[in-house]
């Protein structure tokens, strides 16, 4: 009978393989990332059996753990690499800045909901992620102290693409999105150059909403 550690592993290949990249994610450093970071540990224990099928689920205070392929389909849209600085709008569980992490230069990572920040800052130093930055905050008006950033990431869905995230943004940079109403959104990237923004659609997305003072209203 096969321990934890093999089972784990043996269902994070077929993760791999069978939802992400037989749906077309190839990029290398983001396969070898959802290959290596160990997604069952970013939910309860009561769900970790769960933690590797091919939807969301749920970690507390209304909010989810993305599917993983989403997770790594915004991961390759952000084309970054080793040298790269990433801000991520919305720490939820810590998966994705963890997956980021693996390919990043640095990880910084705002979170609104103090329970889901101080859980996953203590999972990130017991898994050594010393390149992931914390903080509690609002982070729809990002980390301007730390601008500007090769790449945003936005894990929560907002009614617009907020200004003061593209302002944030360097010349080069992307910032991915889910841009709608409280139900579907759509997923925006953004290209920042030295002509202006583009913005193209990377399809249909559900995710909980962005609140904050450039996204929704906390009700």
């Amino acid at each position: 009978m096969e321990n934890d550690a093999l089972k784990y592993r043996r269902l994070r290949e077929e993760m791999v393989r069978k939802q992400i990249e037989a749906r077309g994610v190839s990029a290398p450093l983001v396969l070898a990332a959802m290959r290596k970071v160990k997604r069952h540990l970013f939910v309860s224990e009561a769900l970790m059996d769960q933690s590797y099928g091919d939807f969301p689920l749920p970690i507390g205070e209304q909010q989810t753990i993305s599917q993983p392929y989403i997770v790594a389909e915004m991961t390759q849209s952000l084309g970054v690499g080793p040298d790269d600085r990433v801000l991520e709008i919305g720490t939820g569980s810590g998966y994705q800045a963890a997956v980021l992490a693996e390919i990043v230069f640095r990880v910084y990572t705002i979170e609104r909901i103090h329970s889901l920040y101080s859980n996953a800052r203590r999972l990130f130093d017991r898994l050594r992620y010393h390149n992931i930055v914390s903080k509690y905050s609002d982070g729809t008006v990002g980390w301007p102290d730390e601008s500007p950033f090769d790449a945003i990431i936005v894990t929560a869905g907002s009614p617009r693409v907020p200004q003061v995230l593209i302002d944030q943004l360097a010349v080069g940079g992307r910032l991915i999105i889910p841009v709608g109403d409280q139900y579907t959104q759509d997923l925006v990237r953004i290209e920042k150059d030295e002509e202006g923004i583009h913005r193209s659609s990377l399809g249909g997305c559900r995710f909980v909403k962005l609140v904050g003072e450039h996204g929704w209203e906390k009700i």
